[in-house]
This record gives structure tokens, C-alpha cells and sequence, in this order.
């Protein structure tokens, strides 16, 4: 097991730095690994965001969020790479923060501008396989819960904005942990179909029950990484932090 490291504390802002953060699940039992993975979409995003100073942290590795939050002014925009607001988001980041005066944004997956993302890179993935839309099926893969109706009820609102944006042959949901499930909405769609993983990160179900229910049912589409992973989403998160006024360090 890989054992977190301690936390690196803040870097002196200049003076007019304005400051977000960007906060994810993480990974309990390698609590560095996600500490890299949000430090390196933070940089990412930071590219995109000159004059912001984009800091990362998970729930996961302790210490992390309180040591990121060090400094951050009155209503510095927090953004949560998570895909619902369900109890991560609503229960145990709220305990975490502790009452710190940030602006909790919606989750990732709740983005307003992900929807004509998504239907941006479908279009180019459509194209580039030399289908039509209205000939193209799309399977979106999400997470579901048995215990809220939350991760399932986003999955299905992001399927209906694309629905209004792409005129597509037809869009399933299927879930990991509710039904209906992977295996019976990826069936049966045919060669020109693609599987649309909602999820923020490539790992633990993207990496098998996804493409593991896929080959169950004989998938032969076009296989794309999760949605968080496309190189454009930084572009999509520094737009969401930096487009309203936020307090600065001083």
C-alpha cells in the first residue's frame, strides 16, 4: 500500500492572485496517486487561467484539503471533480471544509457547458469514423447507486441535453451499481455505436466493469475514455472558475 505523503504547503501568492480549488474523491488506499491526478488536472487548468493560482487536493489524503485551503480568500471558487452532488458533495466535502468561506460550485459532472462539450467531441468522433449522426447510437456508462438516486438522475439529465444538441439514433444509460445495467443497454447496438464512460477519472470501474460488460455483450463500437480525461476539459474548468468575480489574496 503507498503511504500519502505529507501535504506541500501553499506557495506564497503574489499580491491580486486570485485563488481556486479543485478538490476530488482521491483514492483511499493510494492516497498519492489521486494527490498527482489532481494536481496535474490543477496545472492543466492553471494554463488556462492566467493570473489564478489552481490548487488541487483530494478527501482521500489526509491533511491535503485543509492545507490547500490555507490562505484562500472570501469566496475563492471551489470546484468539485465529482460527477453528482450527492453525499460526497453535499455531506462529507462540506464537514471537510469546516465552515472556510469558498464558493462551492457544482460538480463536474454537472457542469453547464459539458453537455455541448460532449457533444462537440462526439461530432468529431462521428466524423472521423465516417458515420452520420442520425445512424450513430451512443451509450453513456455511469456509476448509479443503490443508496441515492443522485449519480443515476445526473447521468440521464446530461443524456438529455445531448439529446437536444445531437440528433443521434438513439442514447442509453446503463450503470454499475443499479439498473438497468451495462450489460443490458450496451447490447444490441450495433457496429456504429460509441460507449461514453461518465465518470472523472480512469480508474477502478472504467478500467473493468466497463469494458468488461462491454465484451460480455459483444461491443464493437468505438470505446472512448471517460469524459473527464479529454484534453479540452481543462479549457471547460478554468472558463467555469475565472468567468465570475472572485475575491483576491492580498
Amino acid at each position: 500500500m503507498m503511504t500519502a505523503m505529507p501535504p506541500k504547503p501553499p506557495r506564497p501568492d503574489a499580491p491580486g492572485t486570485r485563488i481556486a480549488l479543485l478538490v476530488s474523491h482521491g483514492q483511499p488506499s493510494e492516497p498519492q496517486v489521486g494527490e498527482d491526478e489532481i494536481a496535474a488536472l490543477a496545472a492543466a487548468v492553471s494554463e488556462h487561467a492566467p493570473g489564478w493560482d489552481i490548487r488541487g487536493a483530494t478527501l482521500a489524503a489526509p491533511g491535503a484539503l485543509e492545507a490547500a485551503l490555507v490562505g484562500t480568500p472570501k469566496a475563492a471558487p471551489l470546484y468539485p471533480m465529482f460527477i453528482a452532488d450527492g453525499w460526497f458533495t453535499q455531506s462529507a466535502l462540506p464537514k471537510r471544509l469546516d465552515g472556510a468561506p469558498v464558493r462551492q460550485m457544482n460538480p463536474f459532472g454537472m457542469d453547464p457547458g459539458l453537455p455541448a462539450f460532449a457533444a462537440d467531441w462526439l461530432r468529431r468522433e462521428i466524423a472521423a469514423a465516417g458515420w452520420r449522426p442520425e445512424n450513430t447510437a451512443l451509450f453513456i456508462a455511469g456509476h448509479g447507486s443503490g443508496r441515492s438516486p443522485r449519480p443515476a438522475a445526473v447521468t440521464r439529465d446530461f443524456a438529455d441535453a445531448l439529446t437536444a444538441l445531437l440528433p443521434l439514433r438513439e442514447i442509453r444509460c446503463g450503470f454499475v451499481e443499479e439498473a438497468p445495467s451495462l450489460e443490458d443497454m450496451a447490447a444490441g447496438l450495433g457496429d456504429k455505436a460509441i460507449c461514453l464512460p461518465f465518470f472523472a477519472a480512469k480508474r477502478g470501474h472504467v478500467l473493468d466493469d466497463v469494458p468488461e460488460a462491454l465484451d460480455a455483450v459483444g461491443f464493437t463500437g468505438l470505446r472512448l475514455d471517460p469524459i473527464g480525461c479529454h484534453p479540452g476539459i481543462p479549457a471547460l474548468i478554468a472558463r467555469r472558475l475565472t468567468e465570475e468575480p472572485a475575491e483576491v489574496s492580498t
